[in-house]
């Protein structure tokens, strides 16, 4: 570890964040590696289910002066926070490779990706509107206008650990909520050092409470069944949000749920090759794989498979793979070594039903995490690596012969999160954009992610969306007030 990184990390704060103020955990301390290394990087406090109450009562105590404070005060703390945030990118940037693996230079990507929700946000807090109009009988006017939801639970996954909670957290501040945030149990740190700028861009005490845990059950389900929460927004597994959906079921909350992926990557005969090549390598390999929008499952027409398969090969098996921090650096390591072992098993059990591996298709001896870059080509439609989420770098590719196979393989999963296709056929984008069974869609582009831009899936890959417009409403409740006409 450098003297650069050693001095980083004894700034980043290590308690939990209640009522404006930094406190210890109930639960003790919880250890933070480094994936390249396996090296323990930090002890951060690890909270316990009475510091999850103290948190939403912190929360329940500031809704109400909060959900009244001026949209242009919200808006201006969002915009402080978000100015902040640019001030402090390397800071953060390598936070993010030191406690998740991914290369600084995605990193970077990552600290404009996320900051983009406070600047996005801080402009919608002000464009919270409603109508005024009269009833269609005439009998009087109606009033319909928004307020705030309440106090809000957000659980962030470990993959993009800026982005994510920025993502939640300034939309739930836009629109007047309060918050508690859950951050991973493996990569925390960036989500306290956010916190932290949060609070020196003058975020009320109780409006943001951070409270990571090494053990997030104990800790949630006591928060969503208290009747003062509210809301609760989740990104991560479909199998964990399914869960947390029965349980939010107790007290009706309303629920954004942003869950698994099983991205189909198609590429028809017309497709511009180059283009198709460059945008399967960012749509899979981008965030070492571990993405829910990464390109899962690619379906090249079989007169053109051979051929996109050897261009992909050929720049998949250049790839360097190493710590993030080090230059040239393409695929930094999996989160943990169980990842490598779950990525393994597809793999090895895809070669068992008859895929060729092109390149990679094994994990590197030595410390820390690390799954070689793979290409899969002949690989089966039972397979695993077909069927389930990969989380990994591992690009599997199969063919197809006529559009209506590729739309039924495409639409052949219980997850509908986002879908790629590459096609210079402006009509056949078309039915695609129809066809497809997603919340969102890249048409000849691998990579979607906007803060301007609806983000959420269908089917299994969840509910409501984040981002955009959109993303306010998910914090805000619709009332309707009949009151007299004025020549009544």
């Amino acid at each position: 570890m450098t003297a650069t990184e050693r001095d980083l990390l004894g700034r980043v704060p290590d308690e939990l964040f209640v009522a404006g103020k930094w406190i210890p955990g109930g639960g003790g301390t919880f250890p933070v590696h480094d994936p390249a290394t396996g090296a323990v990087i930090a002890e951060v406090a690890d909270a316990a289910p009475a510091d999850g109450a103290a948190a939403l009562d912190a929360a329940a105590s500031a809704g109400r002066d909060w959900a009244r404070t001026p949209a242009r005060h919200r808006a201006e703390v969002l915009r402080r926070t978000f100015d902040l945030v640019q001030e402090h990118a390397d800071d953060l940037a390598l936070l993010m490779t030191l406690e998740m693996g991914k290369p600084l230079r995605e990193a970077r990507g990552e600290v404009g990706y996320g900051g983009e929700f406070l600047r996005w946000f801080s402009e919608e807090a002000v464009r919270i509107d409603g109508r005024y109009s009269s009833s269609p009988e005439g009998n009087g006017q109606m009033v319909v206008t928004h307020r705030p939801v309440g106090p809000s639970l957000l659980i962030t996954p470990w993959n993009f650990p800026l982005a994510m909670a920025t993502r939640k957290i300034a939309p739930a501040l836009a629109a007047g909520c309060t918050v508690v945030l859950k951050p991973p149990a493996l990569t925390p740190l960036t989500t306290l050092l956010l916190t932290r700028l949060l609070q020196q861009a003058g975020v009320p005490e109780g409006v943001v409470n951070v409270v990571p845990t090494s053990r997030s059950g104990p800790l949630c389900a006591p928060l969503i069944s208290d009747p003062r929460l509210r809301k609760l927004s989740f990104t991560g597994s479909t199998e964990v949000g399914v869960r947390l959906l029965e349980q939010a079921a107790g007290g009706v909350l309303r629920t954004s749920m942003e869950l698994g992926g099983n991205a189909p990557f198609l590429v028809f005969d017309d497709a511009d090759l180059d283009a198709a090549v460059d945008g399967a390598l960012a749509a899979k390999f981008r965030n070492i794989g571990q993405a829910c929008t990464a390109a899962n499952r690619c379906y090249v027409h079989e007169t053109v498979a051979e051929e996109f398969s050897r261009r992909v090969t050929e720049h998949v098996a250049g790839m360097r793979t190493g710590r993030g921090t080090e230059d040239g650096v393409d695929i930094g390591p999996l989160i943990d070594r169980k990842a490598v072992g779950d990525v393994a098993a597809l793999v090895d059990d895809a070669v068992d039903r008859g895929a060729v591996v092109r390149t990679g298709g094994s994990g590197i001896d030595g410390p820390g995490s690390f799954y070689r870059p793979t290409v899969l080509t002949d690989v089966p439609p039972d397979a695993k690596v077909m069927q389930q989420e990969i989380f990994g770098p591992v690009l599997p590719i199969t063919t197809f012969a006529s559009e209506e196979e590729a739309i039924e393989l495409a639409n052949s999963t219980s997850y509908g999160l986002v879908g790629y296709a590459y096609t210079r056929d402006t009509r056949r984008g078309q039915r695609l954009i129809e066809e497809i069974e997603t919340g969102m869609m890249g048409l000849n582009v691998g990579v979607v992610s906007n803060a301007a831009a609806p983000f959420g899936g269908v089917k299994q890959s969840g509910l409501g969306r984040e981002g955009s417009r959109e993303g306010i409403q998910e914090y805000l409740e619709t009332k309707y007030t009949l009151m007299p006409g004025p020549y009544a």
